[in-house]
C-alpha cells in the first residue's frame, strides 16, 4: 500500500508534464501554421494586386481622391513631426558637438541624419498609423455592412476599386511626405542652430547641401515607395479580408498598424544592406 502511494503522485507528475508538453507543441505547431496560411495568403493577395492594377478599366476618380485623403490630410502631422525631429536632434547633438569643439558640423550631421534615416523612417511610422490603420478600418467597415458584396454583385469590381487605387495612392503620397517632413525637419534644425547662436540661413542651407550627396538621397527616397507600398497592400489586405463582425473592425485597424510598422523595418534592414553592398 505505501508503494502504490508513493507512486501515484509521481505518475501524476508525469502525466501532467507530458500532457503540457503535447500542448506547448501543439500550440507551437497552430502558431506556425498561421504564419504560414498569412504568409501564403498576403502572396496571392499581393499577386492579386499586381493582375488587377494592369486590367483596365482605371479608376483615376478615385486615384485622385484617395491620393488626395491620404497625401493632403496626412500634411498637418507630418509637418508637426518633421519639425519636431529637426529642433529635437539638432538640440540634443549640439553638447556632444561641443565637446570635441566641432559645432560648426552640426547642420551637416543633422541633414545627413535626417534625409539618410530619420526622415523616412519616422515619417513611414506615422504613415502607418494614421493611413494604414484608416485603410484597414475602411475596407473592414465595409466588409461589415456587406458593401463590398454589394459592389460584386452590381458587377463592380471591389478590389480595383478598394484596393488598388488605395495602394497606388499610399505609394507614390509617401515619397512626397517624407520630402516635405526632411525640408520641415531642415528648417527646425535651422532654428535649433539659432537657439543657442546666431546662424545665417544661407551658411546653414549651404553647408547642408555641400554635406549631401545623391547616394544620400537616391536611396533614401527610393526605399519610401516600398514603405508606402507595404503600408497600403497590408491596410488593405486586413481590411478586405477581416471577419465579419465589429469586433473584425478594429482587430484590423490594430493589425494593420503593427504589421506596417514591421515591415518598415524590415525594408529598412534590408535596403542599408543593399546600399553598403552598393557603396563599398
Amino acid at each position: 500500500m505505501e508503494k502504490t502511494i508513493t507512486q501515484k503522485p509521481d505518475s501524476k507528475k508525469q502525466n501532467l508534464k507530458i500532457d503540457s508538453e503535447n500542448d506547448d507543441e501543439s500550440i507551437s505547431k497552430s502558431l506556425l501554421k498561421k504564419f504560414f496560411i498569412e504568409v501564403s495568403s498576403l502572396t496571392i493577395f499581393t499577386l492579386r494586386f499586381f493582375r488587377e492594377v494592369l486590367k483596365p478599366p482605371y479608376e483615376f476618380n478615385e486615384l485622385v481622391k484617395q491620393s488626395f485623403l491620404i497625401g493632403y490630410k496626412s500634411l498637418p502631422l507630418v509637418a508637426i513631426t518633421g519639425f519636431i525631429i529637426g529642433l529635437v536632434l539638432t538640440i540634443q547633438s549640439r553638447p556632444t558637438l561641443a565637446k570635441f569643439g566641432a559645432e560648426s558640423w552640426l547642420p551637416a550631421m543633422v541633414a545627413v541624419s535626417i534625409i539618410r534615416e530619420i526622415g523616412p523612417v519616422i515619417t513611414a511610422l506615422i504613415f502607418a498609423g494614421k493611413v494604414g490603420s484608416g485603410i484597414g478600418a475602411e475596407l473592414a467597415s465595409m466588409n461589415v455592412t456587406e458593401q463590398i458584396d454589394a459592389m460584386q454583385v452590381s458587377h463592380t469590381n471591389p478590389f480595383k476599386y478598394l484596393v488598388v487605387t488605395r495602394v497606388i495612392s499610399a505609394t507614390v503620397m509617401l515619397p512626397l511626405l517624407v520630402i516635405f517632413a526632411d525640408a520641415v525637419g531642415l528648417f527646425g534644425s535651422f532654428i535649433g542652430v539659432n537657439l543657442k547662436g546666431n546662424v545665417s540661413a544661407y551658411l546653414f542651407f549651404s553647408q547642408v547641401f555641400q554635406s549631401l550627396e545623391f547616394k544620400d538621397l537616391f536611396p533614401a527616397i527610393i526605399k519610401t515607395f516600398f514603405f508606402g507600398f507595404a503600408i497600403g497592400l497590408i491596410g488593405s489586405y486586413k481590411g478586405y479580408n477581416s471577419n465579419k463582425g465589429t469586433e473584425g473592425v478594429g482587430k484590423a485597424a490594430n493589425t494593420a498598424v503593427v504589421f506596417g510598422s514591421l515591415m518598415i523595418f524590415i525594408i529598412d534592414m534590408i535596403a542599408v544592406q543593399i546600399t553598403s553592398l552598393f557603396q563599398s
